[in-house]
């Protein structure tokens, strides 16, 4: 077998020389020979295959320590690791770009200020939450105001109260006027506060008693504008939006099960039956990942947004949402006929729902 020298060996790989030796320092990329007198470097033609892979994925942006992973797999598996490694960076682009579209609007001028009494829209609203057919007690809060629409799903002993608190945290946003700049800011200084206000319910027992140790609470909410809503969300809480007669998910779990999902090694459909659906990957909580997504949504007269736990999509399909959403008149029976569906269908979990309709300003 005639070997290649690092340099034919490069331009065959369009890997440069200096990079074979980093990736042979790596373990990543090992020569099949190596001089032991001058320490040259020879490859054999057959290495050429993982060569060129390793260019492909660094080309891809994927870190070498996960390239080294890629390339001890085989066909099948490495397939689903690029699959789920560029869904991550799909999910991470859409953040940012969502992030620079506010940007934008910021520096150019529009929307200069946070204001109830310019806005050319406003909010028609309901809230409702119910303890279901099966939980003793009910651990969700849904809340709807002029501005702030909110929906936290509690856990542990005192979960009632860690929602109620993250909820009610975030409630002095409604009385502030925030320049558009600093809108994100604000969101995310009010999760501050709400994240505080949980970690002080799990605080030792205060003799209210319950299992506090664990006790946390996932956090959806959307303030309003006059002209887009603002998203705070982490969980498994989600918002939908109805517009032209399409519904839409605009926030993404953050569950075991969906990562799971977005890396290719679930399906959806499996999803539904998966004994980790309901582990959570990020709330409000005690040793907790509280990271959010913070986002902005240009609204239009004729949208309609529903917040819900989970206690409502993992029981409803999503084909009698969308239908309950288009055919309800108002936001009050639509919370309404929502909850009783998920109740009809065994109303396993506590049920919360907010409905706000878009509506042209008389």
């Amino acid at each position: 077998m005639e070997l290649l020298t690092i340099g034919a060996f490069a331009k065959a790989s369009r890997l440069s020389p200096k990079a074979l030796r980093l990736y042979d320092e790596l373990g990543l990329l090992t020569p099949a020979r190596v001089d032991p007198d001058t320490g040259y470097r020879r490859y054999a033609p057959e290495q050429l295959e993982q060569a060129r892979l390793v260019a492909w994925l660094r080309r891809l942006g994927m870190p070498l320590a996960r390239i080294r992973q890629v390339c001890a797999m085989g066909p099948g598996e490495a397939a689903g690791e690029i699959r789920a490694y560029w869904a991550r960076v799909e999910a991470d682009t859409a953040a940012r770009r969502d992030l620079a579209a506010f940007l934008v609007d910021h520096l150019t001028g529009k929307d200069p200020t946070m204001s109830r009494t310019t806005a050319p829209l406003a909010l028609r609203y309901a809230a409702l939450s119910d303890t279901g057919r099966v939980r003793p007690s009910n651990q969700d809060t849904a809340y709807a105001a002029s501005r702030l629409l909110a929906v936290a799903d509690g856990f542990g002993g005192k979960g009632a109260l860690a929602g109620a608190a993250a909820v009610d945290a975030l409630r002095s946003l409604e009385s502030e006027t925030v320049p558009a700049g600093d809108l994100l800011n604000a969101l995310d200084d009010a999760l501050g506060r709400a994240e505080r206000a949980v970690h002080g319910v799990s605080a030792p027992d205060d003799g209210i008693g319950g299992d506090d140790s664990d006790a946390g609470t996932t956090l959806t909410a959307m303030l309003w504008t006059g002209s887009q809503l603002a998203l705070v969300h982490i969980g498994d809480s989600r918002v939908h939006l109805l517009r032209d007669g399409e519904l839409f998910q605009i926030t993404h779990d953050h569950t075991v099960v969906q990562s799971l999902i977005d890396e290719g090694r679930l399906t959806p459909e499996e999803a539904v039956s998966h004994p980790q659906r309901s582990l959570l990957l990020r709330a409000l909580g005690r040793g907790a990942d509280s990271t959010p997504d913070l986002r902005l949504h240009d609204a239009r007269a004729g949208d309609r947004y529903l917040l819900c736990s989970d206690g409502l999509s993992t029981v409803v399909p999503a084909g009698d949402i969308h239908r309950v959403l288009t055919d309800a008149p108002e936001p009050e029976s639509a919370v309404r006929e929502l909850v009783d569906l998920a109740n009809a269908s065994g109303g396993p979990d506590n049920v919360s729902c907010v409905v706000a309709d878009v509506v042209a300003q008389a």
